[in-house]
């Protein structure tokens, strides 16, 4: 079970730092994902780490703006939203990969069986 928390409202230019929490199962040897959608929209990756956090991915759009990091003993990833633009609105959702202990930071939504049930993100101009 995935938990993610710190969404909000926040104006253009703010910060946000999103948190997922991963309840049972073996969080260590999975690699993450946060991933975004609006009303009517496909849901698309944000961010990912690998299980090692040693390859992580991020969308063009995000690059240079946010972060992801994991926690392993926390058994929680995070995402550190930075400069946040109002297309950045949405909800976040965090994912944990199918794969596990491949090192590969993962991009596609059917490479990730748990979900969480995400968090409202939203910035105002």
């Amino acid at each position: 079970q995935l938990q993610a928390s710190g969404g909000g409202l926040v104006q253009t230019g703010d910060s946000l730092r999103l948190s997922c929490v991963v309840i049972g199962g073996t969080f260590s040897s999975y690699g993450m994902g946060w991933f975004r959608q609006n009303p009517g929209k496909e849901r698309v990756a944000v961010a990912a780490i690998s299980w090692t956090g040693a390859n992580t991915y991020f969308a063009d759009s995000v690059k240079g703006r946010f972060t992801i990091s994991r926690d392993n003993t926390q058994n929680s990833v995070y995402l550190q939203m930075n400069n946040l633009k109002p297309e950045d609105s949405a909800v976040y959702y965090c994912a944990a990969d199918r794969h596990p202990l491949g090192d590969i930071a993962r991009t596609e939504t059917y490479d990730y069986n748990d979900w969480g049930q995400g968090t409202q993100v939203t910035v105002s101009s």
